[in-house]
């Protein structure tokens, strides 16, 4: 069911939503920043608070209500369900926006999965093919497809993985192996498990009137060498989702297919002229409610369960729940 909106905007005051993380939680151990997560690593356990950060393009636009728990939720509910596809790092969920995690050494390679001839972005497989490229990643691609057409068959079209404010680079295997980013008997396992993980997913999200699009994967290792599913699965930060039943009557129409996910942002940004460079524009708090309705949907449709908000003040509760001394000055 729909978190009423005047929860939403309780949420968009300062303090609602969670953005940056107090010092105080440096006790966690060796602290790294990503886009969106903000990761402590102790004693071969990774601590992973996930916050309300919206990315797109590569870069940070701001706070979503309740999306760093919508995030971190459907994660560890996919977790679960695909563990006999494939291990993961998940030890447990010790509060709603954060993970406990075993400590991998990430692979420097994104496992990205498309289904479908798609994309807003400049380096999307739809911009590339638009614009005359017929081979994608090392992949061929027919000529006369349509924009959102589904693709014969699944590809893996692997990504570079970048540093925080930089740009994510689609290349070939081949181009990964001339790098040195991962040898050819790796990527082998890496592409199959990707594969795997994907048709479990498509299957699923099937069940529940959903087509997922496409979606990234990211893999470490553990201490002891097994090769494991890291960071985040099948949510909307890494996943497109369409609507099912609309999706043929949109490809008739020549029209964006219904869609679930934070690609709603992404063409309000194209819209006002930014597609990831120069500074982006400041989101209004009606794309930002609307943003956070859709990630709630998104969790409620591909779960069956109904998403209850904490509405308590994300610092705080952290605090208690992670075992750390938060001064009143940090709620």
């Amino acid at each position: 069911m729909p978190v009423d909106d005047q929860i939403l905007r309780d949420a968009l005051r300062e303090g609602g939503t969670l953005d940056a993380i107090p010092d105080a939680f440096s006790v966690l151990g060796r602290h790294y920043s990503g886009k969106v997560r903000e990761n402590y690593t102790r004693d071969g356990t990774r601590t992973i608070i996930v916050t309300d950060r919206l990315s797109a393009f590569d870069v940070v636009l701001g706070t979503i209500p309740f999306k760093g728990q919508v995030l971190n939720r459907l994660a560890a509910h996919w977790f679960s369900v695909t563990g006999d596809v494939m291990d993961n790092h998940l030890v447990d969920v010790p509060d709603a926006q954060a993970t406990r995690a075993v400590e991998c050494a990430p692979v420097p390679v994104e496992m990205v999965v498309r289904g479908y001839l798609t994309g807003v972005s400049s380096t999307s497989i739809w911009r590339a093919y638009e614009h005359g490229e017929r081979s994608f990643c090392g992949h061929a691609l027919a000529d006369g497809l349509s924009k959102h057409q589904q693709l014969p068959e699944p590809i893996v079209t692997p990504s570079t993985k970048a540093a925080k404010g930089e740009h994510d680079e689609s290349v070939s295997k081949d181009e990964l192996f001339r790098r040195e980013l991962v040898d050819p008997q790796t990527f082998e396992v890496l592409e199959r498990a990707a594969l795997k993980l994907f048709a479990f997913g498509q299957a699923r999200a099937a069940e529940r009137g959903m087509i997922l699009v496409d979606t990234k994967y990211e893999i470490g290792r553990t201490p002891d060498g097994r090769i494991v599913l890291i960071d985040e699965i099948h949510t909307p930060d890494s996943s497109r989702y369409w609507y099912a039943d609309s999706y043929d009557g949109a490809m008739s129409r020549g029209e964006d297919p219904k869609s679930l996910d934070k690609e709603f942002v992404r063409r309000w940004l194209v819209e006002q002229g930014f597609s990831g460079d120069g500074v982006p524009p400041a989101l209004p708090d009606e794309i930002r409610m609307e943003a956070a309705r859709r990630y709630i949907e998104t969790y409620e449709t591909l779960t069956g369960n109904a998403f209850e908000p904490d509405v308590a003040p994300p610092i705080p509760r952290l605090g208690a729940h992670l075992n750390v001394q938060v001064s009143p000055s940090t709620d």
